[in-house]
């Protein structure tokens, strides 16, 4: 792809070098691989498959390749197990946001499920001030500001005990509360309890929702639990119906979430690698981009799928032919729909962003 300018292909190196925005990043899945190798050894940990950390680098990204989600889920077994002390999760944190500094992210919000992390004896409150603590050490000196959102998981009884600590720590770095896990058989309507305990405390949060499952998964989001944004969201294309001549029809549900703007962090290559869509090419993001939904980008699994989010913009400019001004709303639309607060928003998006995409693109975009 040639960019806005006319100067030649857009490279992954100039990608790196403007701001980004990242909302949907799992720290439990963006290890790196010799921090793995060297905590398992730390905390007496030796069920790692290998403790090369090359070979375990490859053995990682396999089991997001391999289409199996049991193994997919396994590469998760291991990344917790060395997460289950203060020092190794604040280590994790840190490394966590050097390495999305380095990526030339300027706002990040990095999730984390409290509840995986207490098999050593850690209090739930500990693991967040971990985590918390790492991010401010990770981030010091550099142009990224990290915040954390609080993950239960969707197949526990937790979600209320997690919400409730996300209202606790809010002050301190959390900017909102996420359910996570497998999406059958485990609707979002069973914490209900939890999404309305944030909303009466006048908090944020995320659902993932429409990635492993469809639209009545959303459904139940949007219009049962009146979530801020959706994790992925990529089945929402079921609502869509495109005829032979491109021209696109939405359902009711499809109309009413870009209607009133709700924010999709859709993953491309991780929802290739878990099967939520079919390949880059037949990625959802390029039609729902093409309609002016609320769509954003963003890694999911840095680790398991081998990915940046510079990478992940390259591969959009490769496959969909993005430009500067692509890049430029994506990155845009990711930081309105932040938890931040409006004016620190507002303060990143005029002061940070616009200025850091203004020798590439050349026009504003449609809002």
């Amino acid at each position: 792809m040639t960019n806005d300018a006319g100067a030649g292909p857009i490279t992954v190196d100039e990608i790196r070098r403007v701001p980004k925005v990242l909302l949907h990043d799992h720290l439990d899945g963006g290890l790196r691989p010799a921090t793995v190798v060297e905590l398992a050894d730390e905390l007496g940990y030796g069920d790692l498959p290998t403790t090369d950390v090359h070979a375990l680098s490859t053995w990682f990204r396999g089991g997001a390749h391999s289409g199996s989600l049991v193994r997919y889920l396994e590469t998760f077994r291991h990344t917790v197990a060395v997460m289950q002390t203060q020092e190794s999760i604040r280590r994790v944190a840190r490394e966590c946001a050097e390495d999305l500094a380095a990526d030339g992210v300027v706002y990040a919000e990095v999730r984390f499920a409290p509840e995986l992390h207490v098999e050593r004896g850690l209090t739930l409150d500990a693991v967040v001030e971990a985590v918390l603590d790492g991010f401010r050490a990770g981030s010091a000196g550099t142009g990224l500001r990290i915040r954390a959102l609080l993950t239960a998981m969707r197949h526990q009884a937790r979600s209320l005990e997690i919400a409730e600590l996300a209202v606790r720590w809010r002050d301190a770095g959390v900017v909102g509360f996420d359910i996570a896990g497998a999406e059958a058989g485990n609707p979002p309507t069973r914490h209900l309890d939890a999404f309305q305990y944030i909303q009466r405390a006048n908090g944020h949060f995320t659902i993932h929702a429409g990635e492993a499952f469809g639209l009545p998964s959303i459904w139940e989001a949007v219009q049962w639990c009146n979530a801020d944004r959706l994790g992925h969201g990529v089945r929402i294309v079921d609502d869509i119906t495109v005829d032979p001549d491109g021209k696109a029809t939405l359902g009711d549900l499809a109309n009413y979430v870009r209607d009133v703007r709700v924010p999709l962090e859709m993953c491309p290559t991780s929802n290739v690698h878990t099967g939520a869509a079919p390949s880059i090419e037949r990625h959802p993001i390029g039609l729902l981009r093409r309609l002016h939904f609320r769509v954003t980008v963003n890694t999911d699994n840095r680790l398991m799928s081998g990915v940046s989010l510079s990478s992940e913009f390259a591969t959009l400019v490769d496959v969909h032919g993005y430009g500067w001004s692509d890049i430029r709303w994506l990155t845009l639309n990711a930081m309105k729909s932040a938890f931040l607060p409006f004016d620190e928003r507002l303060d990143l998006i005029n002061f940070v962003i616009k200025p850091g995409y203004a020798p590439y693109a050349q026009e504003e975009l449609a809002q």
